[in-house]
């Protein structure tokens, strides 16, 4: 029984090992971190000793550990002690760190865009692919522009819209719509804008008719998608993006506020 008990003890030291892995914390690094975390404020030579490693290994690897925010110093007496930091504090520099980075994203994504490289095309076909497409339009900050028909409510269904305008909301990405105007989409959808984080104008759907729908979002992406024929293209190129974009605005700049009954 007591060999079994070792046994569990062991796979979770180990499965914890291989998730500091992850972040960097390879081999006798994440043994460091490991016995300076468990022992709480301890010597070199005491973390050294829990770790298995040399001495001068362990301080060379604490050294760096702290230079990363996973480990701190300080003195007791004449003692120099180091402390593993909280787990808690090391998950708040991560996130900090992708806010960062996902602010600049956008830039960068522009950056590696205008490099000569040719727009990267992709088809999808069916319902599920249908999805995929507006899916791919939850993966991004910022606000989708769009143009939009009834159509994909009556293919996909009333309690997947519902869904997705939900799982918009929840991530806080702002929509702007262009609409041909339907009895479905003012009673379901446009009457609520402000609640569901939308702004819509509406066009005359028997003078100007169309059936699918263009988003236009992500900083660099163009989607069609076609309920009808079940089809959807995704466009991932910053040049069709800032054109598409272009036209979406001089449309929406000259369509009057919306005035629903």
């Amino acid at each position: 029984m007591l060999t079994k008990s070792i046994v569990i003890v062991y796979n979770r030291f180990m499965d914890t090992k291989n998730a500091l892995e992850q972040f960097g914390l390879i081999g006798k690094k994440a043994d460091v971190y490991l016995s300076a975390l468990e022992l709480g404020g301890a010597t070199v030579i005491q973390i050294a000793q829990k770790a298995n490693v040399k001495r001068t290994t362990a301080y060379d690897i604490l050294l760096d550990l702290q230079k990363d925010g996973l480990v701190s110093q300080t003195a007791s007496g004449k003692k120099r002690l180091f402390i593993g930091e909280d787990p808690e504090k090391i998950i708040k520099d991560f996130e900090k760190k992708e806010a960062v980075f996902a602010e600049i994203l956008p830039e960068l994504k522009t950056i590696f865009n205008v490099k000569g490289i040719k727009p990267k095309i992709r088809f999808y076909e069916g319902k599920e692919g249908l999805i995929e497409v507006y899916n791919d339009t939850l993966r991004y900050s910022g606000e989708i522009l769009a143009f939009a028909s009834e159509d994909v409510v009556k293919v996909l269904e009333m309690s997947w819209a519902e869904s997705y305008v939900k799982q918009r909301i929840k991530k806080r990405i702002f929509y702007k719509g262009i609409f041909s105007k339907s009895k479905i989409l003012e009673k379901e959808f446009l009457s609520k804008d402000h609640e569901q984080l939308r702004a819509s104008k509406i066009i005359d759907g028997n003078k100007y008719p169309f059936s699918n729908e263009i988003m236009i979002y992500g900083h660099q992406k163009v989607a069609t998608i076609s309920s009808k024929d079940s089809m959807g293209i995704i466009i991932e190129s910053a040049e069709i993006y800032r054109t598409q974009k272009s036209i979406f605005e001089l449309l929406w700049d000259n369509l009057p506020e919306i005035k629903l009954k």
